[in-house]
């Protein structure tokens, strides 16, 4: 299991963090954040400054500088801070990714089959093309695909689910895993990767935050905090030579200092925005991870955010997956009552969800209970991946229940026949997309259990908030039309694809991007590879192939296809968190800008004493009040940033009001108050 349960402010990151902030003051990687870079540059001259000062020769007293000098640095630190906390959780995921990997040992095979010649070998000596045997209570050694047996698989360190899965030869489900364990049976694998190459190992270097690159949204807005930064500083510098000509010429009063206008330039500036932008986008993936889905990319994060088109496969995403007994279609010669008696019996043992529903149904219809089958002297036959089939023995009696290929080989192989009319109605339940189960006792066969998949509950009220998002849901299926059209109606998805074939999903996904829209889906099948490729966000199962992960940007490793709406409600408050807080940063310029301005130039030009709206202390005061503020305020909000806005499914343009309203004007209030409290601290405690 890969999540991991530390607490935000866990002092194992904590610790590490505050090393890592002091670290990141090299000036290599403070040019990477140009906003922040802007103040560590105003940092390091205020810092000259207050030495200069020291030495009798500064442009205003020590006090006030070093005052200054240490909120810049305090405020460079927890920018920094802020994105080091974010990358040591995803560094603490990587560990513990880390400890699933362990050292053991294989049985290589000498030839590609069960039976051959094998020898143990260090897993990490096996090689791409190598093949192995795991067999009951073997860890499996190395990312493979089974090309021989069937076996239950326990991948409860991958994906941290308890309940087993099955992995066997030539169909969807033949990836297996490094570090997972086989519980029945035996696999043979063929190596897929080469040391180092390992799913696991994948996964590790997805998650390590510090390699994140930036997406396209948060490149254009890297260019517009710039592009805000470079505005204001062009400004700052220029109000030295107006404060220098008003004292020289028009004889004012005191010029400006260089203090006061780094101050100036550091509170003007986005730097909210700028300190927390790095952590947002970690946090971004980070957040992915708790979901236990692996991102490989913050870009693959974001663009679930913009996501217009969900293509959903029915089964297990739409439906239940575990399917429920419908109904009982008796063979010639048999009644629907002894069916059921039978499919009842057969399923007494049987704690699957679909074992319960045929119990449960052939109560309601026939009122049967339960028997006593102590005193019938019953043996259950448990249902193996090798058999597929469960079953009873009672006396002379073995009812099964199962497969349909299944049970009439099991027939068949004692002599007895399959009849037609069963076979008939195999197909016909199979052709209304349910699943046929066949019943036996003694050799003969009784008849066909009907088992459909329910529509989830809620799902249709989770379809209608992604159509209030703007979001269009697409149910993809293999079932025939008619079957396909009852569920998509069931469930209120606005549209569905029948019959899905790879080559139609693959032409209805360049549809709907041709249509500049982004389309996001999910497989698990090498037939899924070229739509996950296609799509624009692709989540691959991890109980899928091989292929089908390294088609798509994304693992689920529950392998539960309902994740992609949930992936989908985290790329979009990732965005809305980068979009309140940049909201929130912009606006508070506005009270900046009314604390420090009069009280900069207060004695160059008296008349700008009218915007002194706050009533501050004194023109030191206002400015260090301004600065502390400033600094603090990044504090403030580094749980929000990497904990995110709370998502709400509403459109675009009710999302903007409500930004503009709490961010927004909450980003022009909360400094003024901010910055009143400080200033009135500042003097009761006379520190300026």
């Amino acid at each position: 299991m890969v999540r991991t349960s530390l607490s935000l402010f866990d002092s194992k990151l904590v610790g590490p963090a505050i090393a890592d902030s002091f670290r990141k003051l090299a000036p290599q990687t403070q040019l990477r954040n140009p906003v922040m870079f802007v103040v560590y540059a105003g940092s390091i001259l205020t810092t000259i400054l207050f030495f200069q000062a020291l030495r009798g020769m500064g442009e205003a007293s020590a006090g006030f500088i070093f005052a200054i000098a240490a909120w810049l640095w305090f405020t460079v630190l927890f920018a920094n801070f802020a994105e080091a906390l974010a990358e040591g959780r995803s560094r603490a995921q990587a560990a513990s990714l880390r400890g699933l990997k362990q050292t053991t040992s294989a049985k290589k095979l000498e030839l590609p089959k069960f039976g051959s010649n094998w020898v143990p070998v260090p897993a990490t000596d096996l090689r791409k093309g190598d093949y192995f045997l795991a067999e009951i209570g073997n860890v499996i050694p190395a990312d493979g695909e089974v090309v021989e047996g069937v076996a239950s698989v326990d991948e409860s360190a991958i994906t941290g689910e308890s309940a087993p899965v099955v992995r066997e030869s030539g169909g969807d489900f033949s990836a297996v895993t490094g570090g997972t364990r086989v519980l029945s049976d035996w696999l043979v694998v063929r190596v897929t990767v080469n040391p180092g190459e390992a799913f696991i190992d994948r996964m590790i270097a997805m998650v390590e935050g510090a390699k994140r690159q930036k997406t396209p949204n948060e490149i254009a807005l890297t260019i517009l905090l710039i592009a805000l930064t470079l505005v204001f500083l062009l400004a700052t510098a220029t109000l030295l030579p107006f404060s220098l000509f008003s004292v020289d010429v028009a004889k004012l009063g005191a010029p400006v200092t260089i203090t006061v206008l780094i101050a100036l330039l550091v509170c003007l500036i986005p730097t909210t925005i700028g300190g927390l932008l790095s952590a947002i986008g970690v946090a971004g993936m980070s957040r992915m991870m708790a979901s236990n889905v692996i991102a490989t990319s913050g870009r693959a994060v974001e663009a679930a955010g913009d996501v217009d088109v969900l293509l959903l496969d029915k089964t297990g995403t739409i439906t239940l997956g575990n399917r429920q007994a419908a109904a009982f279609i008796p063979a010639d010669g048999v009644t629907e009552q002894q069916l059921a008696d039978a499919a009842q019996l057969s399923s007494l043992a049987d704690e699957t969800p679909e074992g319960r529903s045929i119990v449960v149904l052939a109560k309601q219809r026939f009122n049967l209970r339960e028997r006593n089958l102590g005193q019938l002297e019953a043996t259950f036959v448990a249902f193996s991946a090798q058999t597929r089939m469960s079953g009873v023995d009672i006396g002379g009696r073995e009812v099964r229940k199962g497969a349909a290929q299944a049970v009439r080989s099991y027939i068949e192989s004692r002599g007895f026949a399959f009849p037609a009319k069963v076979a008939q109605s195999v197909d016909e339940v199979a052709r209304n997309g349910s699943t046929p189960l066949v019943v036996s006792d003694a050799g003969r066969v009784l008849g066909v259990v009907e088992l459909k998949d329910i529509v989830k509950g809620g799902i249709k009220e989770r379809f209608g908030e992604l159509r209030r998002m703007g979001i269009r849901t697409v149910m993809i299926t293999g079932d025939n039309r008619l079957t396909a059209a009852a569920i998509a109606a069931e469930a209120g998805v606005d549209d569905f694809l029948a019959e899905a074939t790879p080559e139609a999903k693959l032409k209805l996904i360049r549809q709907y991007q041709a249509e500049g829209r982004l389309v996001a889906m999910t497989g698990d099948g090498t037939n899924d590879a070229p739509a996950l490729a296609q799509a624009d966000v692709a989540v691959a199962m991890n109980s899928g192939t091989q292929a089908a992960k390294e088609a798509g940007n994304m693992v689920d490793l529950d392998s539960n296809p309902t994740k992609l709406i949930e992936i989908v409600e985290v790329g979009k408050q990732l965005l809305i968190t980068r979009g309140s807080l940049t909201t929130f940063s912009i606006a508070n310029d506005v009270a900046k800008y009314f604390a420090i301005v009069p009280a900069a130039f207060a004695t160059t030009y008296p008349q700008l004493a009218a915007l002194d709206v706050m009533r501050l202390t004194s023109p030191n005061s206002a400015i260090l009040s301004a600065v502390i503020f400033n600094a603090l305020i990044i504090v403030a909000l580094i749980p929000l940033a990497l904990k995110g806005v709370k998502y709400r499914a509403l459109g675009a343009a009710a999302l903007l009001r409500r930004n503009l309203l709490i961010y927004g004007v909450g980003g022009i209030a909360v400094p003024f108050a901010g910055i009143k409290l400080i200033d009135m601290m500042l003097t009761v405690l006379r520190l300026v």
